[in-house]
């Protein structure tokens, strides 16, 4: 397969369904795409029902090129990142692995269109967090839950409105910010710096007033992220987790037992934000942003430096601290409920604590005047039902 034919096949794809975030090739499986978080088959001429391990190995080393760290990184560690340009019509963020001997593509769209708040409904509190000027801003979920589109969303606001150096460490380079107010210098793993404490040392000497950091992948990272935070600059990064609490944790576990209480102490002098997100199918097609929001007050110091306890848990301080803009999953799903985006299925599905989240929809179902099904189940018998 030459790359002019790859291409081609990209090109079919990208226009087979409306929604598409991912184009998949994997052995014994047709071309595939995720659209709307649901993978679906694709069509081409001539027909490829089957992908074959010679196929998608072709595949693979098209989008690789002659790129040398790649293929090692590859052989030597079972998958590899990169970038892949499609003319004029998308960029991908790639990730190529072994499995079962055999070689898998995964391409994930990357949008060309720079995102605002308001164009991703973004609450009002978001305003906030891009005026932040130091500390350490985290956006956490799963993969595909949407973490860059709402930080390019951020550094998009600051860049409108705020004269600062903004220095980028990314795997690969997704959104290029242009510049407007601020300069932008957006660096990727593997072409402009070898490790992200490297990258991360190296930004510290480079003057800037906003630091991207991809992900936080190690202990190192972290540590080098919180002294960036300690020493006048805004950090925003993500991790692969769930919620706020489970933020803290995986923190914390990156660090040694002995460590626990100073590294405690640093992230709750540091911390600013954790935005948590997650996905979930809307009623009338598509998938809603659903979002978790916990801030730093008083309140949230003491639980990061402490721990959790019965009685100061995050959930409970940020369900006690709506006045402020933050909010749990659960106030998030019933609010997008309440508005006809989710329906209970979906909210029952992605809620945090369930009990909570069936009181207050039974509660908007009476004010909105539907009967909640009370049939338990029982019958009551009658002399024609009757066995005697």
């Amino acid at each position: 397969m030459r790359s002019v034919e790859l291409d081609a096949i990209l090109g079919a794809m990208l226009q087979s369904y409306d929604g598409i975030s991912d184009l998949n090739f994997s052995v014994g499986r047709p071309l595939q795409v995720e659209a709307f978080g649901q993978l679906k088959p694709i069509a081409v001429d001539p027909p490829i029902d089957s992908l074959t391990a010679y196929q998608t190995e072709n595949i693979a080393l098209n989008i690789l090129g002659n790129n040398r760290r790649l293929i090692q990184h590859l052989l030597e560690s079972g998958s590899c990142d990169c970038g892949y340009q499609l003319g004029n019509q998308a960029r991908f963020r790639v990730n190529i692995f072994r499995q079962q001997g055999r070689v898998s593509v995964v391409m994930r769209k990357l949008n060309s269109v720079i995102p605002s708040l308001g164009s991703l409904g973004l609450p009002n509190i978001f305003e906030q967090i891009c005026r932040e000027k130091t500390g350490l801003v985290l956006v956490t979920g799963a993969t595909g839950s949407g973490k860059t589109t709402t930080l390019a969303a951020v550094l998009n606001e600051i860049n409108r409105n705020h004269a600062f150096h903004v220095v980028t460490l990314e795997d690969p380079v997704e959104f290029i910010h242009p510049h407007h107010q601020s300069t932008f210098n957006q660096r990727e793993l593997g072409t402009d710096f070898d490790s992200y404490p490297n990258g991360l040392r190296a930004a510290l000497r480079q003057a800037p007033k906003v630091i991207l950091v991809g992900e936080m992948r190690d202990r190192e990272t972290v540590e080098i992220a919180m002294t960036a935070a300690e020493t006048g600059h805004l950090v925003l990064s993500t991790l692969h987790t769930i919620d706020a609490g489970q933020s803290i944790n995986r923190i914390l576990g990156l660090f040694d037992q002995a460590e626990e209480k100073l590294i405690r102490q640093r992230l709750a002098d540091t911390l600013r934000y954790v935005v948590s997100q997650r996905l979930a199918p809307r009623t009338t097609g598509g998938r809603q942003l659903i979002m978790e929001v916990m801030g730093n007050n008083l309140r949230t110091k003491e639980a990061i430096a402490l721990g959790e306890e019965e009685g100061r848990n995050f959930y409970d301080i940020i369900e006690a601290s709506e006045t402020f803009g933050w909010f749990t999953f659960d106030q998030s799903i019933i609010h997008a409920y309440e508005a006809g985006q989710l329906d209970e299925e979906a909210a029952m599905l992605f809620a945090s604590k369930k009990g909570k989240v069936i009181r207050q929809i039974d509660l908007i179902k009476k004010s909105r005047g539907e009967e909640k099904n009370k049939n338990s189940g029982l019958r009551l018998d009658t002399a024609s039902s009757s066995r005697y």
